[in-house]
């Protein structure tokens, strides 16, 4: 695997690509920021907002959060910029006490909120089915995110979607998707988090029926167009970072998780849903990187630490068995979805990339003495 020569973001990374120089999508987008006339960005928002019918005096646009530092910056900045946002919360699959308070908190700051939450049964049986054919556990959540507010807005008749940031320009993708300002169908198939699972394959499975995966199921396109609905990146119109966003959002109340969270560098990310540690993991085993190399490599561009550091401490955060999350064992997470220990492993054997990790003379996975993964490389060496 290849490592970009400014940060530590593999090739490894999906719909990643590298320069002739050896340079990652997510630091050349980085550096385009500096010629970026925010103004003018600004300017863009306020002309497409213009053109869609925003009532006053009713809730005029929606904003999917999950209660997250992302979302309350989105809800705070809409408000400052005259809109009346409806906050829609698809409620996550395993909820943590700190994620509870994070989305109290967004109702304390005087939001309109509605919380939407899946048929339990349901949602348990989509996590265990699609951890076992996809490897990942966190399919439901990243769906349900996208299609809930679409779902709500036509009911209610709100014509403006804003989501934060075009994952493409922060991390990286396909050139053709760094500058999109636009979310829509095509965009949720192909970066929304599917892992190339379509809700329509589910049905495909004889496990589930159409009323199960209803929650799940994106509109026609001829409901979008007949209701006119528009979802926009916010981060595309107003220069988005992560760091500000959580010291805005924590100067609003927003909570971080006070112990060090497994598998990350920041305490801030990734702190509403116990099941993230098993999600990380899994990407960790396919790819060869987790949450920390995200993380790091966002201050690595930012010059807030060396890319010789980052490699050091992606190390020491990065890529370590789940045997708990934020004070939750293993266990009590994986009951929750039908699924033992002994059974978890082997699933975990199964989407290992050999390539990556060390194995024996046989081809077998070996470990450390922690029962760790072996990563054969951690830097173009």
């Amino acid at each position: 695997m290849q490592y970009c020569k400014e940060c530590i973001i593999p090739s490894t990374r999906p719909d990643q690509y590298f320069d002739e120089n050896g340079v990652c999508g997510a630091c050349i987008s980085y550096k385009t920021r500096r010629i970026i006339d925010w103004n003018k960005r600004e300017k863009k928002f306020f002309e497409i907002i213009n053109k869609i019918s925003i009532p006053k005096n009713k809730w005029n646009c929606i904003i999917p959060s999950s209660g997250g530092k992302d979302s309350t910056f989105q809800a705070l900045k809409c408000r400052e910029l005259g809109l009346n946002p409806l906050i829609v919360t698809a409620s996550t699959c395993d909820l943590s006490i700190v994620g509870r308070k994070n989305i109290e908190n967004l109702k304390q700051l005087g939001f309109d909120t509605i919380e939407f939450s899946t048929n339990l049964l349901v949602r348990g049986r989509l996590n265990k089915f699609c951890l076992n054919e996809i490897g990942d556990i966190s399919w439901p959540e990243h769906v349900a995110i996208f299609t809930i507010p679409f779902k709500i807005a036509l009911y209610f008749n709100i014509n403006l979607i804003i989501y934060g940031e075009n994952s493409q320009f922060e991390y990286g993708g396909p050139e053709s998707t760094l500058d999109n300002v636009i979310l829509d169908r095509k965009w949720l198939e192909e970066f929304g988090g599917m892992n190339g699972l379509r809700v329509s394959d589910i049905l495909l499975s004889d496990i589930f029926n159409n009323k199960d995966i209803e929650a799940y199921t994106y509109p026609t396109i001829e409901e979008i167009e007949k209701n006119k609905i528009t979802a926009i990146f916010l981060g595309q119109f107003f220069e988005w970072d992560s760091e500000k966003n959580y010291e805005i959002s924590r100067d609003n109340g927003f909570l971080s998780y006070e112990n060090q969270l497994e598998g990350c560098y920041f305490n801030f990310e990734k702190i509403d849903n116990h099941q993230h540690g098993i999600h990380d993991y899994f990407k960790f085993l396919k790819y060869g990187f987790g949450r920390a190399t995200d993380q790091l490599s966002y201050l690595v561009r930012r010059k807030k630490i060396s890319r010789v550091e980052a490699i050091q401490k992606v190390r020491d955060y990065e890529g370590k068995y789940p045997s708990s999350y934020m004070g939750k064992s293993l266990n009590d997470i994986l009951r929750k979805i039908d699924i033992n220990e002994k059974e978890f492993k082997k699933i975990c054997e199964r989407f290992t990339n050999k390539k990556i990790f060390k194995t024996d003379q046989s081809g077998n996975i070996t470990y450390d003495d922690n029962k760790n993964l072996i990563k054969i490389n951690y830097d173009n060496v």
